[in-house]
């Protein structure tokens, strides 16, 4: 057996040792002052924020954007409204009124018609009805509901009744009413 001298092995120094002490970029060590240091992470801070801060900017334009678009939208909307409710108050009162086709005097007003008229207001001030529908005044005279429509303007003529609106059945309908249980 040989023997082998160690004080030989143990002079050579490791392999890594023997390349000329390369290190890697990444794993230099560096040496930077406070200021510099501040200044990298503001930097590196600031590099993230941005985008961020653009579409904050991009929102607020946006929802102004909106909130302008919803105001004009109100506006039109209100003065759509009060252009609608007008209209229809106005339709309402022509609805109302005499037409000016039939121009009736009390020579036209017939015999029976004047007792339609007053059998009408006699059933009614009977019954104490304040108001009836065409529909319901027809079917106390026993008459139909196109001669009841006849008699609209001369019931109109009469001082005793007047004509108005009201909702009948879930409609807006024509509605007869005396004068003398509106006080």
């Amino acid at each position: 057996m040989k023997v082998v001298d160690t004080t030989q092995i143990y002079s050579f120094a490791p392999i890594a040792a023997q390349n000329d002490f390369a290190v890697s970029p990444s794993e230099q060590l560096i040496t930077l002052t406070i200021g510099q240091l501040q200044e990298l992470i503001t930097q590196a801070v600031q590099k993230a924020i941005q985008p961020i801060q653009d579409e904050i900017a991009s929102l607020k334009e946006q929802q102004t954007q909106n909130q302008a678009e919803f105001e004009r939208f109100k506006a039109a909307h209100r003065a759509f409204a009060v252009q609608t409710t007008n209209d229809l108050d106005a339709l309402f009162e022509a609805n109302l009124k005499p037409t000016a086709t039939p121009q009736l005097s009390t020579k036209t007003t017939t015999k029976k018609t004047s007792d339609h008229i007053d059998e009408l207001h006699r059933l009614m001030v009977e019954d104490r009805t304040q108001q009836i529908s065409i529909a319901k005044g027809a079917r106390l005279l026993g008459i139909s509901k196109e001669r009841l429509r006849q008699l609209k303007p001369f019931i109109m003529q009469d001082g005793r009744f007047e004509l108005g609106w009201s909702t009948v059945k879930g409609k807006k309908a024509v509605v007869i009413k005396i004068r003398q249980f509106l006080k």
